[in-house]
């Protein structure tokens, strides 16, 4: 079964708005530091982690784009976004003593490496834990299908997606008091349903590459670690 298995390389889903905290906008510290306490829980056990962070509590592009600035340069913002993130949790990981790189799809070699397969594969197999930045590289693509992606490129044993609810459920829980959690739901069933856990794209290259999602609270103490080990509430996508 899935929710027994240890997972030896995982691929953590942050979104930007997870740093946010009580701030309108940008890093909140304590967040940070909470972030990367619960990371180095789980690094502890000897599972290679490896991040992809979101950049909306910076930058979002699709909001740019209502303001008149065109698509493709407000992805690109959007990006950069993520490497500021991707650059606060690489510092409050090493403040643990956490060995950390950066890896970025848009070379930027004064604050950290460029990404490669490889790359990122040796350093996850050296104990290191690695942020994957700046989403595919390209514009149009989410950093959820970015963590698809790189999850698939790395051989990811198991994506878990961070969220501010306790998994999946058939409706937005703080709308909808009945709304269903699901414990284990199929890929098909959220594209079928429009259920907007992930982008749609994301789920299909997870189906295609037989990855499962775990969808967990962050905001909750050891949840992180716990969703690994088959306990608290969490929704396996499959």
């Amino acid at each position: 079964m899935i929710s027994k298995m240890k997972y030896k390389r995982i691929l953590l889903k942050l979104s930007g708005e997870a740093l946010l905290g009580s701030k309108l906008h940008g890093i909140d510290e304590k967040i940070v530091t909470f972030l990367a306490d619960e990371i180095n829980k789980v690094y502890k056990k000897n599972i290679q982690i490896s991040l992809v962070i979101g950049g909306g509590n910076i930058f979002r592009g699709t909001d740019a784009v209502s303001v008149g600035i065109e698509r493709t340069t407000a992805d690109y913002m959007g990006m950069l976004g993520t490497l500021i993130n991707a650059l606060a949790i690489q510092n409050a990981l090493e403040k643990n003593l956490i060995p950390t790189r950066v890896l970025s799809s848009i070379p930027v070699p004064a604050v950290c490496e460029s990404y490669i397969r490889r790359k990122a594969i040796n350093h996850l197999e050296n104990k290191k834990v690695v942020i994957f930045a700046a989403g595919t590289g390209n514009p149009y693509f989410t950093t959820d299908t970015a963590a698809a992606l790189r999850a698939s490129e790395i051989s990811a044993n198991v994506i878990l997606k961070a969220t501010n609810v306790d998994g999946v459920y058939s409706d937005d829980p703080k709308k909808n008091k009945k709304a269903k959690r699901f414990k284990i739901i199929k890929y098909s069933d959220i594209l079928a349903k429009n259920l907007k856990i992930m982008d749609g794209s994301a789920i299909a290259l997870a189906r295609d590459n037989n990855i499962p999602i775990i969808v967990f609270p962050i905001n909750k103490k050891n949840a992180f670690l716990d969703a690994i080990f088959n306990k608290g509430k969490y929704t396996i996508i499959k």
